[in-house]
């Protein structure tokens, strides 16, 4: 009977030996664009549209735009979903278009998740990642500013209730800072 070190010995030999031959795919695999940097507009990209037609982000210049990154499956995402509807249906809200983007693999999961939640803001799906990586969403949820000329503003990770006023008044400052350092107003 073989001993518990010979047994650890052949364990540790055989995932060695998978990690070397796993190596080549892993080298080869593309590496993700790194996310806009704050300050830099983000680049034009035609979002597959989930409960409306397929929209080009810049479209959306001319006015402040918050960008929610977010999941079906994602608890705090679905809790927070709520809150930004009632932002973008508030008088403070009303100063913004707010979007949101699905990560799902899954169309079918985040259109049956849209219906559930009676989603009235334009949602889109980003099952190719592209605008995953564009935002910089590695974790969601994430809520992106995106100021009238398309620049990147602010980005915020983790769920919060954007319908408050605390929330309120940090998208005001960070619009309002982002104007006063590039001169606009």
């Amino acid at each position: 009977m073989p001993s518990i070190k010979a047994i650890s010995r052949i364990l540790a030999a055989g995932a060695c030996g998978l990690t070397l031959l796993a190596m080549p795919a892993v080298a080869g695999m593309p590496v993700a664009p790194a996310p806009v940097a704050i300050g830099q507009a983000l680049p034009d990209v035609v979002m597959a549209g989930l409960n409306g037609p397929h929209r080009s982000l810049s479209s959306y210049r001319g006015r402040p735009l918050i960008i929610n990154v977010r999941a079906s499956w994602c608890g705090p995402c679905r809790a927070e979903a709520a809150t930004l509807e009632r932002l973008a249906w508030s008088e403070a809200g009303s100063r913004y278009d707010v979007i949101g983007i699905s990560t799902d693999d899954d169309r079918d999961a985040a259109l049956k998740w849209l219906s559930h939640s009676n989603a009235t803001l334009s949602h889109y799906i980003d099952s190719r990642l592209k605008l995953e990586h564009m935002l910089g969403a590695s974790t969601i949820p994430l809520t992106v500013l995106v100021d009238a000329r398309g620049r990147v503003v602010a980005r915020f990770r983790g769920a919060r209730d954007w319908s408050n006023a605390e929330s309120i008044q940090m998208i005001e400052q960070a619009f309002a800072g982002a104007g006063r350092s590039t001169g606009a107003r």
